[in-house]
């Protein structure tokens, strides 16, 4: 394969996903989420939605995802559509492959959410819990495998930036800053691990250019992840 046809695959991929991001936006039906978390949301409005109050055995479920509260100012939640399928998007990079792909089914739990926000921002988080520390570090290795993918991009195109590493007390994570074709800042990603779970988070629009933003998010997510 040619490198033009190569960059026209990771094209049509990316879009065909942000199409569907959009689509997935528009059906958000929950109600206002305002400064509870997912999980107490879901109490509060069972009807609505009942798979947030889900717990996938070992252990894995809401409660172990981004929650509203983590969110700094000027990112407002509005809604959070939570599965133990593994069927989210991973990320713009990896386009419609899931963490039930990526994982084969394989997984003893899966867990995602969906977070929409005031403005035209959207956060998702996918994760999963594997049968064994080797296989945790296998799954780990493709999702920053699949990340790294769309650092190397042609000028003037959207690319994640170089990988920024953290550690919380039982976990760590890789975070990337996304950037624009205009080289301006876009949100970014992260992956995630804590004993056999790995998990990947996406950021799309934020309300400051600074990269920093995502780390602030992967943060929290991983203690939440390791919580």
């Amino acid at each position: 394969m040619t490198q033009n046809q190569t960059v026209q695959q990771k094209s049509v991929r990316r879009n065909r996903l942000a199409a569907a991001a959009c689509f997935a936006a528009s059906l958000i039906t929950v109600s206002v989420v305002g400064t509870q978390s997912a999980t107490a949301d879901a109490a509060a409005h069972n009807t609505a939605r009942p798979a947030a109050a889900a717990v996938a055995a070992p252990g894995l479920g809401s409660a172990d995802l981004v929650q509203s509260e983590d969110f700094k100012k000027g990112m407002n939640p509005v809604g959070a559509t939570v599965a133990l399928t593994g069927r989210q998007g991973l990320s713009a990079c990896s386009g419609e492959e899931t963490m039930r792909d990526l994982t084969k089914g394989q997984a003893t739990a899966y867990a995602s959410v969906n977070w929409t926000f005031d403005t035209h921002g959207m956060l998702i988080e996918s994760a999963a819990s594997a049968p064994t520390a080797t296989t945790a570090d296998t799954w780990e290795k493709q999702l920053v495998a699949l990340v790294q993918d769309c650092q190397d991009e042609p000028a003037g195109h959207w690319h994640y930036g170089a990988a920024h590493t953290l550690t919380v007390t039982g976990g760590t994570a890789r975070w990337y800053p996304a950037y624009n074709g205009d080289g301006t800042v876009s949100g970014g990603t992260a992956v995630l691990r804590s004993g056999t779970r790995v998990a990947i988070v996406e950021l799309t629009g934020q309300p400051t250019d600074a990269p920093t933003y995502v780390e602030g998010i992967t943060t929290a997510a991983l203690n939440r992840l390791s919580s």
